[in-house]
């Protein structure tokens, strides 16, 4: 008796990008200073094929304010992580995420009266 699979031998599932655990603790670190500071409110993780997204949000029935992306095939170009503002804009883009968040970071000085 053949045993019959959806997929080919040959092939194997596809696998998916995620962020890993240090790279999480340096978004979700800025993610609640920001939270404190009372400008986000909440946030979305997409794995995907090619991309991992982490969206952040005013609120949660928005389009998101910001999306970090993480995409490994674009390591090579120096340019594997991307901080995307509302409109699509690429705010920076590097292979260090440290240096990639610190446009979001900029965001938490303001002057005080």
């Amino acid at each position: 008796m053949n045993s019959l699979t959806p997929f080919p031998a040959s092939q194997s599932l596809p696998e998916q990008v995620a962020f890993h655990r240090t790279e999480l603790s340096l978004i979700l670190g800025l993610y609640g200073r920001m939270v404190a500071a009372g400008e986000w409110r909440d946030y979305g993780i997409s794995c995907l094929r090619e991309i991992a997204v982490f969206s952040i949000f005013r609120r949660a029935a928005e389009n998101p304010l910001y999306r970090i992306e993480k995409r490994p095939k674009l390591r090579a170009k120096k340019a594997q992580y991307a901080v995307v503002g509302m409109d699509g804009q690429v705010l920076k883009r590097g292979n260090d995420l440290a240096l990639v968040l610190r446009v979001l970071e900029r965001k938490l000085i303001r002057a005080i009266d």
